[in-house]
């Protein structure tokens, strides 16, 4: 293909695939179901203990099983139907809101005591880890299978564009519903997502596996999906950049201090600095998705994550909230670009027989990087001090580029 004719592409072209407009909805509803059960579970569970610490185990109740499942869940995706996998998996998440909706409800209540309920939830919680790390990599699995490979990175970027719209109106959305339905009243909406999720995707083809089973022993499997990530050098460094640029950079877990005794802006000040990343992450997904990156997007990824470091600096260093709030905006709209162009490289390099597995991993390293990147931030601000703590979250984040220059040539001359 020209430039010329590059050029002219359509910056609609995926939506116009009737069975990817069909994938985008049933993700969307899905993500947005999840981050309303997040937001509600974390309300709800502080209402139950009073104790600050008990939110943090939500989390980790969650990602243990999920990452420690995520390699093997990959194998039993490449070998699986994924129209059916995918269909399971919502199922299961539609079972869990039920059991939340039951746990929530006046009739548990007079009959458990808190702390029952309390444990009760956090049981729920960790089965749907053990679900998250099979559902959540088979939607990237079925993108490359709906899409021709020729639309692969205009179909990214719209996934990603979803994915971040769907996580943050359902953040949002999910408190405003607990204060005005309750929890149980929050717990049925997010069971009727699930379940018009799953209505959707039987409109989904079935996408049968690329690999037979016996073909490969469980360990020979998993070991190829890794050793493939480790091999090609364009995955494993926009892979390393992800997982450092979020552990390091995670100036978003230090926000509420920042409102409160830095910028003293109050929780209206605090809930504009919150929302400021993501409203510079979909704005320019909408962009990527009408005006595609054409040249050096591996270049522009590693110029994106550094100008993400030093936006971290930024926000760190201000005591003004104007400059503390365009920080944390142009630190979402590098974050944005790095995202597409990390997700495309993904869908482009890695061979269709081994997604499920590529996938998983590339799940683990996102679902780690998230969770330890807020404990690294919260260790990091016991020991330093706050200011200290975000600018050297910045300055680690500026080193790793430097590394990933060097150490990974073939991801800086990449070009799609």
């Amino acid at each position: 293909m020209t430039n010329t004719d590059s050029n002219k592409r359509d910056p609609f072209e995926a939506v116009r695939i009737s069975e990817f407009r069909s994938l985008v909805t049933v993700r969307f509803l899905f993500i947005m179901g999840l981050r309303m059960m997040s937001t509600l579970v974390g309300w709800w569970i502080y209402e139950l203990t009073n104790a600050p610490f008990a939110i943090g185990l939500i989390g980790l109740s969650e990602v243990i099983p999920a990452i420690s499942m995520a390699l093997y869940a990959g194998h039993i995706i490449d070998l699986s139907e994924k129209k059916r996998l995918m269909r399971t998996g919502l199922s299961l998440y539609l079972l869990a809101a039920l059991l939340l909706v039951l746990l929530s409800s006046r009739f548990t209540d007079a009959r458990l005591s808190h702390h029952w309920i309390a444990l009760s939830i956090y049981l729920v919680i960790f089965c749907t880890g053990i679900i998250r790390s099979f559902t959540g990599p088979v939607f990237n699995v079925i993108l490359a299978q709906v899409v021709p490979k020729s639309k692969l990175q205009n179909a990214t970027t719209w996934n990603q564009g979803a994915w971040l719209t769907a996580s943050v109106s359902g953040h949002a959305i999910g408190g405003f519903l607990i204060a005005g339905l309750g929890n149980t009243g929050t717990l049925i909406t997010i069971a009727c997502l699930m379940a018009a999720a799953l209505l959707f995707s039987s409109r989904l083809k079935q996408h049968p596996p690329l690999n037979e089973r016996g073909e490969k022993k469980t360990w020979e499997s998993v070991k190829e999906g890794i050793d493939f990530v480790f091999k090609t050098k364009e995955v494993l460094g926009a892979l390393s950049l992800d997982l450092f640029a979020v552990l390091f950079g995670g100036a978003v877990a230090m926000v509420p201090v920042y409102a409160r005794d830095i910028l003293n802006v109050g929780p209206r000040g605090f809930g504009f600095l919150n929302g400021a990343s993501d409203i510079g992450a979909i704005c320019i997904v909408v962009l990527l998705a009408l005006f595609p990156l054409r040249k050096k997007q591996g270049r522009k990824l590693l110029f994106a994550v550094a100008g993400f470091g030093l936006c971290i600096i930024t926000f760190a260093l201000s005591t003004t909230f104007w400059l503390s709030f365009a920080a944390l905006m142009l630190s979402g709209i590098l974050d944005g670009v790095s995202m597409v162009v990390r997700g495309t490289i993904m869908q482009l390099k890695t061979p269709d027989n081994m997604r499920g597995r590529v996938m998983s991993v590339n799940s683990m390293f996102i679902n780690s990087s998230n969770e330890l990147g807020q404990f690294e931030s919260g260790v990091a601000a016991k020991l330093m001090g706050v200011v200290p703590s975000v600018v050297f979250g910045g300055c680690m984040t500026l080193g790793v580029v430097v590394v990933t220059w060097f150490k990974a040539p073939s991801l800086r001359k990449m070009e799609y």
